[in-house]
């Protein structure tokens, strides 16, 4: 089984470059099964969940080139296919954008329920309610999700989300894009991601306003036609990173980012005395002093991201004094990695939503298990900070977020190897 190895206490500098944004790739991808004509997508990040995206298309018909690293070009003219292979789908948690573009392109779908990290009961009722305002008719059991054109068929309508969900948002905006009328999703989410899948298929024809606020509109409209359309930065790299420098020191230039999209993360770094300064398309982020106790409550964007939770409380095990960190978004999520960390020297005491942080003087290596993508890096973040030698097992979790890490933390000077048993 292959491992990461890591020889901690070496401070990371120099410049590393961040790869497009995970969580916009997985929605832009299943998104181009509502477009007539040939896509070109630029600055896609080179992970396995895009592979795995990438292979469910190719097996439902897509035609896929990638004509350079991090270029896709995918035709999904010839796609017949509305229920992807079941295997294939049970992989990859963002699989349930499949419904939506599905529901869009063909008024149907059968789609098995998605797989990816388990750190937390993460029900698609919200997706649902959007599905049924569309005049779906649904069946949902424990292993696939069906949908048809109810008795009046599909048109567009009003969809008040209970909660500001990124998936049912991204899930209903695909629906919508081909369906008769005016569609109006309220409590929508703003993540960045949510936006620039707006931009994609505006870009290709479609006609949506509002993305980034809590009311997006979208206008059905007959086609959506091929053309080229770049992904964003990904946030959750970037702010890995810079957290990567506050726990183990020093000076890193962290570039192809959008410094607006950093604000929640950098004001927090700030605070534990990181010093962090925004140029137009990088941020670079200097650690040499101790680090100081503060208090994150995770929330929806612009608040600071639940991904981002693990990565912010290695830094808070290396702060004087006592930090509390609130999951707001997935309260099961401290569950796993909290215990590996201790497992290094950490003093993290868990109460229902909050746990609370005493700092430590240092970390010390230990093998331990990533749970999950972000709970993963985490673990790889204390590992280069701690004194001495840490495995991190479970990497293909990590792998599915991080393009080329061993590489990207190997330049910044960190001694971390993957090793394949």
């Amino acid at each position: 089984m292959a491992r990461y190895e890591i020889k901690g206490g070496n401070p990371l500098n120099g410049t590393v470059t961040i790869s497009g944004a995970k969580n916009a790739a997985v929605a832009i991808l299943p998104a181009t099964l509502l477009v007539s004509g040939k896509c070109r997508i630029e600055n896609v990040p080179y992970i396995s969940d895009i592979q795995a995206m990438a292979n469910i298309l190719y097996r439902m018909g897509a035609k896929i080139e990638c004509p350079e690293r991090h270029v896709l070009e995918i035709d999904c003219s010839d796609v017949q296919c509305t229920e992807p292979d079941a295997d294939l789908v049970k992989k990859m948690r963002a699989s349930y954008y499949l419904m939506g573009a599905l529901l869009g392109r063909f008024g149907k779908a059968h789609v098995a329920l998605p797989g990816g990290c388990n750190f937390a009961s993460r029900p698609i009722d919200q997706h649902i309610k959007g599905f049924l305002a569309l005049g779906a008719d649904v069946d949902d059991t424990d292993e696939y999700v069906a949908l048809q054109p109810g008795e009046e068929g599909l048109q567009g309508g009003r969809i008040s989300l209970d909660m500001a969900s990124v998936g049912a948002t991204i899930n209903i905006m695909l629906a919508a894009c081909l369906i008769p009328g005016q569609t109006v999703i309220e409590n929508a989410a703003k993540e960045p991601h949510i936006v620039d899948l707006a931009n994609f298929l505006n870009t290709m024809g479609a006609r949506i306003s509002g993305a980034g606020t809590d009311t997006v509109k979208i206008r059905g409209v007959n086609a959506l036609k091929g053309g080229t359309y770049a992904i964003i930065p990904d946030q959750i790299e970037a702010g890995t990173y810079m957290a990567a420098v506050t726990a183990a020191g020093g000076n890193v230039l962290v570039q192809n980012v959008i410094p607006k999209h950093m604000d929640c993360i950098t004001s927090k770094l700030q605070e534990m005395g990181a010093k962090v300064i925004n140029y137009d398309d990088a941020i670079r982020v200097i650690r040499t002093g101790k680090l100081r106790r503060t208090t994150v409550k995770t929330r929806p964007y612009p608040g600071f991201p639940t991904d981002m939770q693990a990565q912010i409380c290695v830094c808070m095990s290396l702060a004087g004094g006592v930090s509390k960190l609130t999951e707001s978004v997935y309260e099961t999520r401290f569950f796993g990695y909290c215990t590996e960390l201790e497992s290094m020297g950490a003093n993290i005491k868990i109460s229902g939503k909050t746990a609370t942080v005493s700092g430590v003087e240092g970390l010390r290596g230990a093998t331990v298990c990533a749970h999950d993508l972000r709970a993963g890096a985490a673990l790889v973040i204390a590992g280069l900070a701690a004194e001495g030698v840490t495995h991190v097992e479970h990497i293909h979790f990590i792998e599915r977020g991080y393009e080329s890490l061993v590489a990207k933390l190997t330049a910044l000077g960190a001694d971390i190897r993957r090793l394949d048993d």
